[in-house]
């Protein structure tokens, strides 16, 4: 089974529709799935919209974040209760395409144990990208691939696919906000799990405002950033996948 992570704070225009799209794109694909919504501290109904659909679709669920309001709790709540051999994390606003969520499927049942998505390829389409958010998305990620040496060059999109063992292999999580977004794919690549990438699609909000803040984009991004990057020159790979069976030699 897959299991569909969805922070949401505030998105009571879009998370219905998020849903409803998700929902006929897999059921159309025959992939058995839950949808995990975890609502992060709304205010404008957001709740009672997903009540509503789950009191209809037994497989959408609603739980609340029960931490301090941020992305990254919200996530984290969601990664503690999903119940499938995988996990994709889909923001609630509709700028991810659920069509992109079956690319994602394909390849985990090949053999990835993660699956990620580049909106930065030839094939993909980029719509209504914030020209403010792309220099600074475009400034981070080439930091990161310098910093680790990676041909990934999307590394800070939230829209991701994790097996269950990735996960496990990951924790603890500790970024609060959206540098979870870079947290968890850099720990699942120096830890040795299997990923590849695939060129995805991206819209731009119609409604609502983004939660993504600019000022994130220094000191936390940086610190998680360092903090791995510290991980992969000196740990001795003691967080690898591989330590656990050198532990027991």
């Amino acid at each position: 089974m897959l299991s569909i992570i969805i922070p949401a704070h505030n998105e009571s225009k879009n998370i219905e529709t998020a849903l409803q799209k998700i929902i006929e794109v897999l059921d159309k694909a025959a992939i058995p799935f839950e949808i995990i919504v975890v609502n992060d501290y709304s205010s404008d109904g957001t709740a009672e919209i997903v009540n509503l659909v789950a009191q209809k679709e037994s497989r959408v669920k609603l739980i609340e974040n029960p931490y301090a309001k941020g992305y990254g709790f919200a996530v984290r709540r969601g990664i503690e209760v999903f119940s499938g051999e995988a996990v994709v994390i889909v923001m609630a606003d509709s700028s991810d395409e659920p069509e992109d969520i079956i690319k994602y499927y394909e390849k985990f049942i090949k053999g990835n144990e993660c699956v990620f998505g580049t909106r930065f390829h030839p094939q993909s389409q980029l719509i209504n990208y914030p020209w403010h958010k792309l220099i600074l998305n475009r400034l981070g990620n080439f930091l990161i691939q310098v910093l680790f040496w990676l041909p990934y060059n999307d590394i800070t999109n939230a829209f991701k696919c994790y097996s269950r063992k990735s996960i496990e292999g990951m924790l603890p999580l500790i970024s609060c906000h959206f540098n979870l977004t870079v947290e968890m794919p850099l720990k699942a690549i120096i830890r040795g799990y299997r990923w590849c990438v695939v060129p995805i699609n991206w819209h731009g909000r119609v409604s609502g405002i983004s939660k993504w803040k600019i000022k994130e984009t220094g000191s936390r991004y940086l610190f998680i950033i360092l903090s791995l990057w510290l991980e992969k020159l000196l740990s001795c790979k003691d967080y690898h996948r591989s330590a656990a069976h050198r532990d027991q030699r």
